[in-house]
């Protein structure tokens, strides 16, 4: 048999876990209110939500010689970077202007040492870029990032394999590039800093 004392701990027991359900669902109800989704269409405060802010930043041309594989490479992060900001609707009117340096990276990982010939290759990207606001031509954001992607050197023989890798290893790393800058630029439009 139970003693009462054990009783009235299983009742008073039974009756505090309801009340603290009760107290954390009363507390999320009052700070569910105070959420806002990074990509939201409007800002708590009323005003235009950060996929309108990003897709007013107007991405300069980046500053490659033309004709150059560093070129289609620029292009391709300029690409990258209108669309993640745009979403392929067309900009707004430009109240800021994105401008990027470019400079790029080809070093074998891993050679063979009967044909002295790269077996993996590493292709890297590094990239400095600036937001400046239109309105001031004041400089609000600057910031480095990189990118890093290795790939396959098939051999001698074939050698479209190998084209083919390095351009895909290009890409990726423009889009990595992209993302980087693309979540770097909603941190200031979502926070200010």
């Amino acid at each position: 048999m139970w003693s009462p004392e054990r009783r009235k701990a299983l009742i008073r027991k039974d009756w505090t876990r309801p009340a603290r359900l009760v107290g954390a669902l009363a507390l999320a109800a009052l700070l569910g209110g105070c959420f806002e989704p990074l990509y939201g269409e409007r800002s708590l405060t009323g005003g235009p939500g950060l996929r309108q802010r990003m897709a007013s930043v107007d991405v300069v041309r980046i500053d490659v010689p033309n004709g150059t594989p560093v070129a289609r490479i620029a292009n391709e992060v300029r690409n990258d970077l209108i669309f993640d900001l745009q979403g392929g609707s067309g900009g707004l009117t430009p109240t800021h202007q994105l401008r990027i340096n470019l400079s790029t990276t080809n070093q074998q990982v891993i050679v063979d040492i009967t044909t002295a010939r790269a077996d993996v290759q590493q292709y890297g990207i590094d990239a400095t870029y600036t937001l400046v606001e239109k309105a001031t031509g004041k400089p609000v954001v600057t910031g480095q990032t990189f990118a890093r992607v290795s790939y396959d050197n098939p051999g001698q023989a074939q050698r479209f394999s190998n084209a083919r890798g390095q351009r895909d290893a290009e890409n990726r790393a423009a889009k990595t590039i992209s993302d980087n800058i693309k979540s770097r630029l909603a941190s200031y439009f979502s926070a200010g800093a």
